[in-house]
């Protein structure tokens, strides 16, 4: 588990599976604090949505604020007004889910000044060597670039998500490592996690460090 900001913000290139990991942080972090939200800020990704988990979050007592249009038939990149109570509220304690392309980060820059004035966040990469624009450290800091200069915060570390969906190999996981640690380091962060499906997790916790066990969200 990472230490907690008040704000942590997941963001990466469409299909790192940010939107994943930004649900499955948002129940590690209910587990230490009452006051718990989970900000869907991907207005552009119509097609895995925090909302196709709305139900277990209410379950579980975490608030979700998403777009009033997500998952209807209405394509309109709009955010909801509650967007504004992440640095308005102080006693929240928030995930905040935003798209990996220019205009999913942008929707963050709303948000940006005050974020950067209170200074308690985290913002994390996602990265998923297996993705076609991010196979590559050059592709993948060209990626890193774009997002930083859209939404006007910086990173301050990266998560190793590469996978193959269902196709994942322990293989995978482990070759993985080496290609985002030296992410990492060019990019002068920590390597915060490397996460792999809670089905492999017992077979490589031993081998690699900081494996974080994902619990993967079904589509709705």
């Amino acid at each position: 588990m990472i230490d907690f900001k008040r704000l942590t913000i997941v963001s990466g290139h469409y299909g790192s599976g940010k939107t994943n990991i930004a649900i499955n942080l948002a129940f590690d972090l209910k587990k230490l604090y009452n006051n718990v939200a989970i900000a869907d800020i991907d207005i552009v990704n119509p097609y895995f949505r925090t909302k196709d988990s709305e139900e277990l979050l209410k379950s579980a007592g975490i608030k979700l604020i998403c777009s009033p249009y997500a998952n209807s038939n209405v394509d309109i990149p709009a955010l909801p007004q509650e967007i504004y109570s992440i640095t308005d509220d102080l006693s929240m304690r928030a995930i905040l889910d935003v798209g990996g392309d220019e205009r999913g980060a942008l929707a963050l820059g709303r948000v940006a000044p005050k974020i950067k004035q209170e200074n308690n966040y985290d913002m994390f990469y996602v990265i998923n060597k297996f993705r076609p624009l991010t196979s590559d450290i050059d592709g993948a800091i060209e990626v890193f670039s774009e997002i930083e200069n859209a939404c006007k915060i910086k990173f301050t570390g990266i998560i190793n998500n590469s996978n193959l969906g269902k196709e994942t190999t322990i293989e995978d996981v482990l070759n993985s490592v080496d290609f985002a640690s030296k992410l990492a380091e060019k990019l002068g962060l920590p390597l915060v996690l490397n996460t792999v499906d809670e089905k492999l997790f017992e077979q490589l916790k031993d081998k690699v460090s900081n494996l974080y066990p994902l619990v993967m969200q079904k589509k709705i």
